[in-house]
């Protein structure tokens, strides 16, 4: 069969794909399907829209049949139509650099963009039939289908509905399975009009559990409970009084500062607090009375070891204090202390919560489920959370079975009043607005003071233990709160689908629930023929980023008891399945092989990897496209995917960097990661060829990877997103080259080991540390020492002070060092848990960046002792340091101050550095006229990561 080309095979618009997938969460309110229900990890419907639309489009030929050459009569016209069926109107780039010019000059722009968020725009009747016409002619059927056999979140076979495509989504998670059915089938099937059905029953449904839980909540005349702030509590091993445990004492920050602040009187049992604004806080709220898991005792002033207080909590001794409330008076938020009539309403949901305990088991509306242990799941087991009904307190638990007894209860009434079809929908979307309760009400939520809001429990991709925790008003606010998201959610996701139902089935609308399958089951085992698919895109798990089972069990043990029984084949087991999750699970290994659990869990989760592709090669037609999208910061992980890869039959063909990652996450903040996911596009491969020795291929990786680098980098691309986006290029190399042989043999038959995709990659990461250090020194060679090179790179990829061990050490083998040996020991750098943390110049003073020293032994040193000179003395310091060394003569020396004013981040922030080093340069350049910060690189070379937050605060 022959391959004709697909559009992404030749040509992506990378640049306006990466404005518009970070500006897709950049207005306050998330894309509709990401505010429905947790999923981690979801692509942008930008990206996930040019990946499918992309693999199944054929590429411009001036071939084509006369009646899309009429059509499309050049490239150009061709390629503009699709950028347009993307959504994307006008110039993203241009605007975002509007935004950068307009903020530099302290200008408001009234409207940065040309149009509205590219995911917004949904394809009319007459692009639906161009796109017929051309598909047509590509696969010889108008509707070719879009297989996602891991398909999370569902933002891949979402998109593929919105444009008319049948959609096969496969999710072996159950969670993730209802949010399919929710996001997909539901919204295609109803409409629009279900919204209002959902809101109707959803406040019924509040309204019922408010009169049951009214008692428990009292309220003051003209205010509505906009939080509760607990903090845990021990008591101080030497007083025995309660302590309170906080990392912060902070109400409110930004303009107006409020803090509650704790007083310790000596004659009293009891610490007691103070609601303090502005001028007068007369204490530092963010000395707290815990950090790093150790606490502080008010009553002694002494430290509390880690130790102590997790006995206290694994013994059932650690208890919870309500020192403030949040109130709204209208619009105004205001803070007081807990009233008498707050104190009672909580002792008195304690009471009924104990005794109710026996009757919730036996009627099942809490989880008593076991917490099992996993790589997320210590922190909270190790503070005595060992059950998921642990992780609330009494007065929440009381609400969520409140909740969960009266959904049951609604049920008849509604089935009567609408039917079982409709019902079953609106019941499955009051199950997701009980789960957001569970995620906003639990002891794992928390205050965020700036924000004034309140945290979920998912802020971050863990379980984190919370010392301070918030709490809702369990009768008035929290389901009107969760149905009401829950309503909004819908209503945008079925805009979303509409139109496409309208111009599609214009007589039965209901008819685009056809084009949706949902698969609840492994992706290496799928219901489907041999070849019937014609495009699969896939955004598989990121190796070890979320571990999705172990944190979705949190959602699974109530929505078993939600809409298990609407969706029986979701929730038939006590939790989630672990063992059959492709994801690198250290944990699951750790019980039987510890010091080999992270290898094991590698090659598991190549293993599994392995089958969904192969899995994918067989259901995929021979002239089919299968397109990857990944993010991951590891060479092992890329490693991983690109032997699953041919492992499985595919050979990759192009690949392309798109700027998707939202650095406002808290997940991705100060994490050095990626922003990037990287497309790969991949086909078949073909017959197998004579091996390629790894020595002959060395060369073309080194020249790929450099002039992957420089293109990239002429686009914007920069820090450890530079080195992962020529990951793709170099793994295409191999494996259209594959079997790749190594002149090493296997000890066991003497015969050739086959290449590793790491090697390659390794080498790849050499050519552009090479690459980076010319540019760092503008273009001139360099010939620093390995260390001094090493802490240059180190800047430049990862841009942070901490970044992780395992990518400092990969990058330490670049420069041909040992980060142990060659730079723990010179104190360049320090370990903290699984990261390096650099060092400031000041804290390597006494041995190695002495200024009052003769010599030194790393160029890294020397320079750093002139910033201590700078620091200590000024100006005249630093003159006096470069005339005695010699220093400010030697040409070396001023390449690589040169170099640092490039690496090192000059970001600013309250008006000064955030970096001492960055600092200093600045200062230094005075004394070097020939050196020159990093000129601003207009907008067609400005780093992209750069271009796009300030695009993000342009709406």
């Amino acid at each position: 069969m022959t391959r004709s080309r697909a559009l992404i095979e030749d040509w992506l618009p990378i640049g306006a794909i990466s404005v518009e997938s970070r500006r897709e969460n950049s207005t306050g309110q998330h894309p509709p399907p990401n505010r429905l229900h947790v999923w981690w990890a979801r692509r942008p419907l930008t990206a996930s829209r040019a990946a499918v639309l992309g693999s199944v489009l054929p590429a411009w030929s001036e071939d084509w049949p006369d009646h899309l050459l009429r059509l499309f009569p050049t490239e150009k016209d061709y390629r503009e139509w699709f950028v347009h069926l993307l959504g994307i109107r006008g110039d993203p780039v241009a605007a975002a650099e509007r935004i950068r010019v307009a903020k530099e000059k302290g200008i408001r722009l009234k409207k940065a963009y040309d149009g509205p968020r590219a995911f917004t725009i949904g394809p009319d009747g007459d692009q639906i039939g161009v796109l017929r016409r051309l598909l047509t002619y590509r696969w010889g059927t108008d509707t070719p289908s879009v297989l996602d056999p891991t398909a999370g979140g569902g933002s891949i076979p979402l998109e593929a509905v919105r444009f008319g495509l049948p959609a096969k989504a496969g999710e072996l998670n159950p969670v993730a399975s209802l949010v399919l059915e929710t996001t997909l089938t539901l919204p295609a099937r109803f409409g629009p009009d279900l919204a209002d059905e959902i809101d109707t029953w959803g406040k019924v449904w509040a309204n019922r559990v408010q009169e049951r839980l009214k008692p428990y909540f009292p309220r003051r005349a003209g205010e509505s409970i906009h939080a509760y702030l607990f903090a845990r509590t021990i008591t101080c091993p030497e007083t025995g009084k309660e302590v309170p445990l906080s990392p912060n004492w902070w109400l409110l920050r930004g303009k107006n500062m409020v803090a509650a602040k704790p007083v310790a009187d000596p004659d009293s049992d009891e610490s007691r607090f103070e609601i303090v604004e502005e001028d007068g806080i007369d204490f530092d709220p963010y000395q707290g009375t815990v950090k790093r898991g150790k606490g502080r005792s008010p009553w002694t002033g002494n430290v509390i070891g880690g130790d102590y207080i997790k006995g206290e909590a694994q013994a059932g001794r650690m208890g919870a204090r309500l020192y403030a409330v949040a109130v709204k008076r209208g619009r105004r938020l205001e803070f007081r202390l807990p009233d008498p009539s707050d104190l009672r309403a909580l002792e008195a949901a304690q009471d009924t919560a104990t005794a109710r305990r026996s009757y919730w088991q036996g009627n099942n509306l809490v989880p008593g489920e076991a917490i099992p242990r996993g790589s997320k799941t210590p922190e909270p087991i190790r503070y005595g959370m060992t059950r998921w009904d642990q992780m609330f307190s009494p007065r929440q638990l009381l609400c969520l079975a409140a909740a969960v007894e009266e959904l049951r209860g609604l049920e008849d009434d509604l089935r009567a009043e609408v039917g079982d079809v409709r019902a079953g929908a609106v019941l499955a979307y009051l199950a997701l607005a009980l789960d957001k309760g569970v995620n906003y009400n639990s002891m794992l939520s928390s205050w965020n003071a700036p924000r004034q809001i309140v945290r979920s429990v998912f802020d971050r991709h863990d379980f984190a233990f919370k010392w301070s925790f918030t709490e809702f008003d369990g009768a008035h606010n929290l389901l009107p709160w969760a149905v009401s998201q829950v309503v909004d959610s819908y209503r945008g996701i079925a805009k979303l689908v509409e139109p496409s139902r309208q111009a599609l089935f214009p007589d039965r609308p209901e008819r685009a629930a056809d084009l949706v399958e949902v698969h609840r089951g492994n992706a290496a085992d799928l219901p489907l023929e041999a070849g019937s698919v014609e495009a699969v895109v896939i955004d598989p798990p990121y190796y070890d980023n979320v571990q999705y089972a172990e944190l979705s069990d949190f959602f699974y043990v109530w929505l078993k008891r939600t809409a298990g029984h609407l969706y029986p084949r979701f929730f038939d087991t006590e939790l989630t399945g672990k063992a059959s999750e492709a994801v690198a699970n250290p944990a699951r290994f750790a019980e039987f092989d510890r010091k080999n659990a992270k290898t094991l869990a590698r090659r598991d989760y190549e293993a599994k990897m392995t089958n969904i592709f192969a899995e994918a090669h067989r259901v995929l037609r021979d002239d089919g496209v299968l397109t990857v999208m990944f993010n991951h910061k590891k060479t092992e992980a890329w490693d991983a995917l690109g032997q699953s890869l041919i492992r499985g039959g595919f050979e990759i063909l192009t690949s392309w960097p798109v700027h998707t990652e939202s650095q406002h996450s808290l997940h991705q903040a100060k994490k050095a990661a990626s922003a990037s996911t990287i497309l790969l596009t991949c086909r078949k491969s073909s017959a197998s060829s004579d091996p390629v020795w790894w020595d002959d291929l060395q060369g073309e990786v080194r020249r790929v990877a450099r002039e992957k680098a420089e293109e990239y980098r002429a686009d914007g691309i920069e820090g450890v997103d530079l080195y992962v986006a020529t990951f793709g290029p170099v793994l295409s190399i191999i494996s259209r080259r594959w079997p790749v042989l190594t002149s090493e043999v296997k000890p066991d038959t003497g015969e050739p080991r086959e290449l590793q995709p790491e090697d390659a990659l390794a080498l790849a990461r050499a050519e552009v540390a090479d690459f980076r250090l010319r540019g760092l020194a503008r273009g001139r060679p360099v010939e620093f020492d390995p260390v001094t090179d090493w802490y240059l790179l180190a800047w430049d990829a990862f841009r942070a002070v901490a970044f992780p061990y395992d990518e400092a050490r990969k990058l330490a083998f670049t420069a041909g060092i040992d980060i142990d040996k060659d730079l723990r020991r010179i104190r360049l750098v320090t370990k903290q848990a699984s990261s390096v943390v650099l060092q400031e110049p000041q804290a390597r003073r006494v041995k190695h960046a002495d200024p009052e020293a003769g010599t030194f032994a790393r160029l890294i040193d020397s320079a750093h002792a002139l910033m201590n000179a700078w620091r200590e003395d000024g100006i005249a310091g630093a003159e006096a340091f470069l005339k005695r060394t010699r220093l400010g003569t030697d040409a070396g020396f001023r390449s690589l101050l040169q170099a640092l004013l490039n690496a090192i981040p000059r970001t600013r922030k309250g008006g000064g550095f955030i970096r001492p080093e960055a600092a200093a340069l600045d200062a230094l350049t005075h004394l070097f006229p020939d050196l020159k910060p990093p000129e601003d690189p207009g907008p067609a070379r400005r780093p992209v990561q750069e271009r796009l937050d300030l695009a993000a605060e342009g709406g």
